[in-house]
């Protein structure tokens, strides 16, 4: 199937990847994937398990090597010392479960180069914001699953990173603290960073993400802002909800009708815009019939319908 890479003018862009390879012996996990990721976005990187995602942080994070290709931070090759103004939450979540979490906390802010005093500090108040200032003395193995994720988001974000990647960050939380983390990563997008977002949630990526792009198969199969490509794959279907004596009928050459509900007299209907004509068109045609029109919009796809269609084609 012909790749669909959808380019548009995003400005500035904090990473850049060109031409990425990546092999592990005869398992191809990177196949010339080349993507840019727009400063200050929620840039929503999406995939089956398996396409090559985790491959693709793990050397932007410079765990991992590719076999060819760059990547560039700030439009310079990336280098060791970039990666302490990038914060990585993996989906292999890792803490020291014998260690207390205060203790722990502290050693990662440290190893991201912040000063003793500075972490002490700016790990109160994230304690403070989320509610557990009691958890500090406690061994991580005394946690749920869910507070040690807290921990984990907390000791991700509290070096105040350029760059943020969270790899499936909603996994294990129930809704209220899904929600205190959206809120967060909100929050950290409109204080500047920019924040890559690795998930399944498609949910998350419409109510989210600002450009996505979909990995499947090691290979870049489209990438874009989200409302242009939900557009790109509409139908050209339109909801229709009116009043009228008489079921509104085709018009050839202007639209189809798909299905009428009527309940009571107020309908809702699904046309299809026929041949050249577009929404405009068809609303025009409407007006001049005998009816009311309560509401009148595109039927624009979900991003889980995208995923599933360009997935299968594949």
């Amino acid at each position: 199937m012909e790749r669909k890479i959808i380019k548009e003018n995003m400005g500035d862009y904090i990473i850049q990847c060109r031409d990425m390879c990546k092999s592990f012996g005869e398992k191809t996990a990177l196949d010339h994937v080349s993507l840019d990721i727009p400063r200050g976005k929620i840039f929503g990187l999406l995939g089956p398990n398996g396409a090559g995602k985790t491959t693709l942080i793990r050397i932007i994070n410079r765990i991992t090597i590719p076999n060819s290709g760059s990547v560039l931070f700030d439009g310079r090759p990336i280098t060791q010392e970039d990666v302490r103004r990038i914060g990585y939450l993996p989906e292999e979540r890792g803490l020291y479960r014998k260690m207390k979490v205060g203790d722990q906390a502290m050693y990662f802010a440290r190893l991201k180069g912040m000063s003793s005093r500075d972490a002490a500090s700016e790990l109160k108040k994230w304690f403070v914001k989320f509610g557990i200032e009691s958890w500090w003395g406690k061994k991580v193995e005394e946690l749920s699953k869910g507070m040690a994720q807290k921990i984990q988001f907390i000791t991700t974000v509290v070096h105040r990173p350029s760059l943020l990647i969270l790899d499936e960050p909603f996994s294990g939380f129930d809704p209220v603290n899904a929600r205190l983390i959206r809120d967060e990563i909100l929050g950290l997008k409109d204080g500047g960073a920019t924040i890559v977002l690795s998930t399944h949630n498609m949910e998350s990526v419409e109510e989210l993400c600002d450009n996505i792009a979909l990995i499947n198969k090691s290979r870049l199969v489209i990438a874009g802002g989200v409302d242009e490509i939900r557009h790109k794959y509409g139908n050209n279907h339109i909801e229709l909800v009116y009043s009228a004596p008489e079921p509104v009928v085709s018009v050839p050459g202007c639209f189809r009708v798909l299905s009428d509900q009527d309940e009571s007299g107020r309908h809702t209907a699904v046309l299809a815009a026929d041949g050249e004509a577009d929404r405009n068109t068809v609303l025009r045609e409407l007006v001049s019939m005998p009816l009311t029109v309560h509401s009148y919009k595109e039927l624009v796809p979900r991003m889980n319908d995208i995923f599933i269609k360009l997935v299968t084609e594949e």
